[in-house]
């Protein structure tokens, strides 16, 4: 378990809050962190919301489980679980979904993207844990329904990052096949420069990952929002500043 403590003052939901938050030094995570093991494939999926690619057989999913906002709901209302797989250039993530109602009220992909139903990938590229709020220790990607990708800049302003992340979805009836292709940066990223570059990629690579979804079914906030990582203590929907709950992604050449 974490010891440190400091408090972090933020917006949630347009209210601002003030709590105690553990402070992940590096290295450090919260006790009951998943493993999860990628496997190396040796062609890139095409990102096309079909996940036909036989690489996809070779992981195992890992489920979206707990509910860190909103009440209790039903299978029909919401299910989640996800797959992922690397290349040297990128990560892919295969996200499957049922969720019943589809919201995008706000069509502008900077006002409130948490409320419309958005999936969020949180990725740590060196697994160092910590504070990761207004600077880029990580990055917490808010994918809109829309494809694009919505984060938290330094200068602690919604930024798109959409440059970053190839996204395709299909829905037959409830259920949503959402597949992911990701760059991955390291900490020294800086959102006023053109001359960014990914890393490179390599097995025995071991990166922070977390994954969750914002269900809206017709509200003006989101109804729920559900993490694939526990949330020992504190408020449940941190992930976005604290990179010490993100369980992690291990690069491996085979399942």
């Amino acid at each position: 378990m974490i010891s440190k403590i400091f408090v972090l003052s933020w917006i949630v939901s347009g209210a601002l809050s003030t709590v105690a938050v553990p402070a992940a030094a590096a290295t450090t995570h919260y006790d009951g962190r998943t493993e999860y093991r990628a496997p190396k494939a040796d062609a890139a999926p095409v990102i096309d919301g079909v996940a036909d690619e036989a690489v996809w057989q070779e992981a195992k999913w890992q489920d979206l489980k707990h509910r860190w906002l909103g009440p209790e709901f039903s299978a029909d209302d919401f299910e989640g679980r996800y797959k992922v797989v690397w290349t040297e250039n990128k990560i892919y993530i295969l996200g499957e979904f049922v969720d019943d109602v589809l919201i995008d009220t706000y069509r502008d992909p900077l006002v409130q993207y948490w409320d419309d139903d958005c999936l969020e990938i949180f990725i740590d590229e060196d697994f160092s844990g910590g504070d990761h709020q207004y600077n880029h220790n990580a990055f917490a990607y808010h994918m809109s329904l829309d494809n694009q990708a919505i984060d938290i800049g330094t200068d602690k302003s919604p930024r798109n990052y959409s440059h970053h992340v190839e996204s395709h979805w299909k829905q037959q009836g409830n259920n949503i096949i959402w597949e992911l292709a990701i760059d991955i940066y390291t900490d020294s990223y800086d959102d006023e420069s053109e001359t960014n570059v990914p890393s490179s990629l390599a097995a025995g690579k071991v990166m922070g990952l977390m994954v969750a979804y914002c269900d809206n079914d017709g509200s003006e906030l989101r109804e729920n929002f559900i993490g694939s990582e526990s949330v020992p203590y504190g408020p449940k929907d941190r992930g976005w500043i604290d990179a010490g709950l993100f369980g992690s992604l291990v690069l491996v050449d085979s399942r």
